[in-house]
């Protein structure tokens, strides 16, 4: 087998870390799929043949995936004729407006944001992440529901800067 047991761990964690919902590794004699949720991650690995594989294996399959799992600009653009800006989700999970039921909630339209003002919450994998504003402005929309799934690069809010 080309990857130990410890190379493998490793991986799921930098993958589970990274935000993306899969990853697949395809070596000559060796494949291996990570895929994850809001559920645990699994791992399906197959070994072919008994055939022994060089070590160098392990580094592309590194590089491979911190390649496939370079989160793009949070912030872009929301079209050519408009001048609002699009805050999109840096993550997977699960996007909640308020830090709890009973908490006020963080952001609603209409509201001044600068950077470093917390907008919303992205759960993922049992992890709270407070999602930051980079930029400074008016919430002008809010694109999603409450406790709504949410994909990577999904947009969260468009802001008006002027």
């Amino acid at each position: 087998m080309s990857m130990d047991i410890k190379q493998i761990q490793d991986l799921i964690k930098f993958v589970s870390k990274s935000g993306v919902n899969e990853v697949a590794i395809e070596e000559k004699d060796f494949k291996i799929t990570i895929k994850t949720n809001q559920e645990p991650t699994y791992v399906t690995a197959t070994v072919p043949s008994p055939v022994a594989v060089q070590a160098p294996v392990a580094a592309p399959a590194v590089t491979a995936t911190s390649a496939a799992t370079t989160p793009a600009a949070p912030i872009a653009p929301a079209s050519e004729s408009s001048n609002l800006i699009t805050i999109k989700s840096p993550m997977i999970g699960t996007f909640y407006r308020a830090a709890g039921p009973e908490k006020p909630l963080f952001v609603n339209v209409g509201d001044e944001v600068a950077p470093g003002k917390v907008l919303c919450i992205v759960e993922a994998m049992k992890l709270f992440n407070e999602i930051e504003s980079e930029v400074s402005g008016k919430i002008v929309k809010i694109l999603v529901n409450d406790a709504q799934p949410v994909e990577f690069d999904q947009p969260l809010f468009l802001v008006d800067p002027s």
